[in-house]
């Protein structure tokens, strides 16, 4: 027992030594602790990246969705590219691509459709024209309002800004889908 009783009164000056030793002078141990972290401000509430596409008539939105392929005159009126329209939560988007089976030229737009009504749309995006129908041509413009209209009770969407590049007068089709589809 002497044993156990000496070394519990060895350690107490190493106690007392540490209490007089805290940072506030008053004998109380104090914890070093790290500065609390910042606080994570609250993250941004997700913003669409699109505005929803404005559908006046279903029924053009639907044939759309389910159309049969686009045109340029200058690469081949019988031949068409792929365009895919697809529902994105609303927002309708709109690929679309041709090319040339014997030479270079190539179409290609991409972006959004913001508004379509019985016998037209309006889209937002992209639209080159590359190598048609000369080589070198490059036409390329972003726009926000590009029209696409049925007129005469054509079977397809014709793009209704024909002169936006070069004076050369472009003839771009989304064809409606074929009876049936």
């Amino acid at each position: 027992m002497n044993t156990m009783i000496r070394a519990a009164l060895a350690s107490v000056p190493v106690l007392l030594a540490l209490v007089g030793c805290s940072p506030d002078g008053g004998g109380r141990p104090t914890a070093s602790l790290p500065p609390p972290a910042p606080q994570a401000s609250a993250p941004p509430v997700p913003t669409p990246s699109a505005a929803v596409t404005r559908t006046l008539d279903r029924a053009a939105a639907d044939q759309l969705l389910r159309n049969s392929g686009v045109t340029l005159q200058w690469i081949d009126w019988n031949t068409r590219g792929t365009a895919n329209a697809r529902d994105d939560a609303g927002v309708m988007r709109l690929t679309a691509s041709q090319a040339s089976l014997n030479g270079p030229g190539r179409l290609w737009l991409d972006g959004r459709v913001t508004e379509i009504g019985a016998d037209y749309f309006v889209f937002s995006g992209t639209i080159r024209i590359t190598d048609t129908p000369d080589a070198g041509r490059r036409c390329e413009a972003t726009r926000e309002d590009w029209r696409f209209a049925v007129t005469q009770n054509r079977p397809y969407w014709r793009l209704r800004t024909f002169e936006w590049c070069d004076e050369l007068t472009d003839y771009i089709d989304i064809y409606k889908p074929a009876a049936g589809r």
